[in-house]
C-alpha cells in the first residue's frame, strides 16, 4: 500500500509543479501574515521651539515622526529615534544624534522638575545652546510615566547589548528582539498667519495739574523655554508680573484719599512677547511716540522701571544703560531704593550693574534697553546679576523656583522706594526706616496666590492669543485697581515680519510593539529555504521513501 501511494504523490508533484504551490502556499500565507501592530503606549510630547526672528530660524523644523527607537548607546542612529532621558542627557550625545541623521530626538523628563537640582542646572544651561540655531530633525520632549520609562529600558537593553557580541549574535538578536516603532500623530508645522501679541496698560492719574512727572512700571508676562508648552515661568516674569499687580493695588489705595493721592502719574505696562526681543513693548512706544499726539509717554516722564526675576535670590540689581545723573529722578530711584534696602533689609544686597545697550545683537538685554533706543530714562530691577544667565529662558523655571517670601520682601522694598520718590520724603526729612507700607498691607496670600495662577499653565508667546483667558484676566486685575486700562496689539509684518511662529508644538505620540525589518528578512530566508526543502523531498519522493524503508526494514536472520 505505501509503494502504491509513492508512486500516486511521486507522479502527482513531477506531472504539475503548481499543484505543489496550491497544497503549500496556504499554509505558507498562515504562517507570515503579519500580525497586527500592538499599541505599546499612548503619551503627550512637546515640540522644541520653532519661530524666525528678524529672518533667523530658530529651533526644529520638522514636527514628522514615524521611525523605530533607539538609545544614543546604539552604534547606528541614522533614520532612528533617539530617547533620552533627562538624567542622563549630554549635550555630546545629543549632537552625536543630530550628526548621524537621526530620525528624531524624544528627551524624557522627570514629573517633579525641582526634585533633581543637578540635572536641572546641567539642562538649563543647554537650552540655549539647543536653540541656538536651526536643526532639521523633530526634536520632542515627553513628561515620563511607567510606560514610557519601560519603553526605554527595553530600547536601551536592545541598543546597548549591540556592541558588546559577535556579529551573528548581533544579527540573532536584533532578528527576535522586540522594537518600538515610534509615530506621532499631527501634521507637519506651518507658519502661523496674523497671530496677535497683547499687551495691557492702565493708569492712575496723579493730583495737581496736566504737566505732571510720569513714573511707568513695566513687566513682561510671557515665557520662554525650549519647548513653548512646557514653559511656565514662574520666576521669569510670573514674579515680576505678580509684584506689578500688588504694585498697581497698593498705590491704587494711597490715590483713593485726597491727603495721599501724589503729584506723579503712575503708568502700569504688561507687555507680551517680551521674550522675542520685546515686540509688545516696541510696538507700545511706536504707538505712544509715533503715531499720537496725546500720550503720558510724550510728556514729563520720570522714569522707567522694569521688573523682571524678582522671585528669589539675597540680591537685587538695577540694570542701566546710562548711569543716572545726579539730581534726577532716577538718581532719586537708585538713592531711596539703597537706603531702603540698608535701613531696613540689610540681609539684601544692592546694586548697580552698567551695561551699553549693543544694537549689533540680536536680541536685547533687558526691557528697559526698548525705552533707552527711545531716549527715555528706564531700569530693569533683577534679582539675576547678569542678562545671560539660564534661569530667564527655561522651561525649568517652574513654581518652586518662587519664593515668596523673598518675593513679597522684594515687592515691599520697590513700593517703599517708589512711595520715597513721589512723596519726597527724603528732602523732607523722613528716616531711611520710615515704613510706608506695613507687612500687612502687602500680602504674601496675595502674591502666593498670584504666582500660582500664573504658572498653572504656559504662557509662551505663541500660546497666549488675544482670546486667552490669561489676557481676560490679567485685564480684570488691572481694571480692578487702574483707570483706562487698554488693549494694545501688535502683528508681524506680512511682507518682513519680524516675527513668525509655527504650529504643532503639542502632538500626541504612540508607540507600537514591532519586530525589526531584519526579522521579516530571516523569516522570508527560512520559509524558502522550507519550501525549497519540501520541494526536492516530493521531487524525490520515491527515493526518500526507499531510503527510509531500506533503514526501518527489520533485517532478516540468518539461518
Amino acid at each position: 500500500m505505501f509503494e502504491e501511494a509513492s508512486e500516486v504523490f511521486d507522479n502527482m508533484f513531477k506531472s504539475s509543479f503548481p499543484l505543489t504551490f496550491i497544497v503549500f502556499i496556504p499554509a505558507v500565507l498562515i504562517l507570515v501574515s503579519p500580525l497586527p501592530a500592538e499599541a505599546a503606549h499612548e503619551f503627550t510630547v512637546y515640540r522644541m521651539q520653532q519661530y524666525d526672528l528678524q529672518g533667523q530660524p530658530y529651533g526644529t523644523r520638522n514636527a514628522i515622526l514615524n521611525t523605530e527607537a533607539r538609545t544614543v548607546e546604539a552604534e547606528v542612529l541614522s533614520r532612528r529615534c533617539v530617547i533620552m532621558r533627562l538624567a542622563d542627557f549630554s549635550y555630546e550625545e545629543y549632537q552625536k544624534a543630530l550628526r548621524q541623521s537621526a530620525g528624531a530626538v524624544v528627551i524624557i523628563l522627570p514629573k517633579n522638575m525641582s526634585a533633581v537640582p543637578q540635572d536641572i542646572v546641567q539642562f538649563m544651561e543647554l537650552e540655549p545652546e539647543m536653540l541656538s540655531t536651526e536643526t532639521i530633525v523633530p526634536v520632542y520632549f515627553a513628561v515620563e510615566d511607567e510606560e514610557l520609562l519601560s519603553i526605554y529600558s527595553q530600547t536601551l537593553t536592545s541598543s546597548s547589548s549591540q556592541g558588546s557580541l559577535s556579529a551573528a549574535e548581533v544579527l540573532l538578536h536584533t532578528a527576535t528582539a522586540n522594537g518600538f516603532q515610534m509615530v506621532t500623530s499631527g501634521a507637519q508645522s506651518k507658519a502661523i498667519s496674523d497671530w496677535a501679541i497683547t499687551s495691557l496698560e492702565g493708569r492712575l492719574s496723579g493730583l495737581g495739574g496736566e504737566d505732571l512727572p510720569t513714573i511707568v512700571v513695566v513687566a513682561h508676562y510671557d515665557s520662554f523655554g525650549v519647548a513653548p508648552w512646557l514653559s511656565y515661568g514662574a520666576d521669569s516674569n510670573g514674579s515680576g508680573v505678580s509684584m506689578l499687580l500688588e504694585l498697581a493695588r497698593l498705590f491704587s489705595k494711597l490715590y483713593t484719599y485726597k491727603r495721599t493721592h501724589a503729584g506723579y502719574n503712575l503708568l502700569f505696562f504688561v507687555s507680551g512677547g517680551g521674550k522675542f526681543n520685546y515686540q509688545g513693548t516696541k510696538r507700545w512706544l511706536e504707538d505712544n511716540l509715533d503715531h499720537t499726539d496725546s500720550s503720558l509717554l510724550q510728556d514729563n516722564v520720570a522714569f522707567v522701571l522694569c521688573l523682571d526675576t524678582l522671585g528669589n535670590g539675597d540680591s537685587l540689581h538695577l540694570h542701566v544703560s546710562k548711569p543716572p545723573k545726579e539730581g534726577s529722578p532716577q538718581f532719586s530711584l537708585l538713592k531711596e531704593l539703597e537706603m531702603v534696602v540698608s535701613s531696613q533689609y540689610p540681609e539684601v544686597k544692592f546694586s548697580m550693574v552698567h551695561k551699553k545697550i549693543n544694537l549689533a545683537d540680536d536680541m536685547l538685554a533687558w526691557e528697559h534697553e526698548r525705552f533707552g533706543i527711545r531716549r527715555l530714562p528706564a531700569f530693569t530691577l533683577s534679582h539675576l546679576s547678569s542678562h545671560r544667565l539660564a534661569q530667564r529662558s527655561s522651561i525649568m523655571d517652574v513654581r518652586p523656583h518662587v519664593d515668596v517670601k523673598k518675593l513679597s520682601r522684594n515687592t515691599k522694598v520697590v513700593a517703599e522706594a517708589l512711595a520715597r520718590v513721589i512723596y519726597n520724603l527724603t528732602e523732607k526729612g523722613a528716616p531711611g526706616d520710615l515704613q510706608i507700607f506695613t507687612e500687612q498691607m502687602v500680602q504674601e496670600e496675595q502674591l502666593s496666590a498670584l504666582v500660582d495662577w500664573l504658572t498653572a499653565q504656559p504662557r509662551a508667546a505663541q500660546l497666549v492669543d488675544k482670546d486667552s483667558s490669561l489676557v481676560s484676566t490679567l485685564e480684570y486685575h488691572l481694571g480692578h485697581y487702574l483707570k483706562d486700562v487698554k488693549r494694545h496689539y501688535v502683528k508681524a509684518d506680512k511682507r518682513d515680519p519680524e516675527f513668525v511662529f509655527y504650529d504643532q508644538l503639542k502632538q500626541t505620540m504612540n508607540a507600537y510593539r514591532v519586530k525589526p525589518a531584519i526579522f521579516d528578512l530571516l523569516l522570508a530566508v527560512c520559509i524558502a529555504a522550507y519550501l525549497g526543502m519540501m520541494y526536492l523531498a516530493i521531487q524525490n519522493f520515491g527515493f526518500l521513501y526507499s531510503v527510509v524503508r531500506r533503514i526501518t526494514q527489520p533485517k532478516a536472520k540468518a539461518h
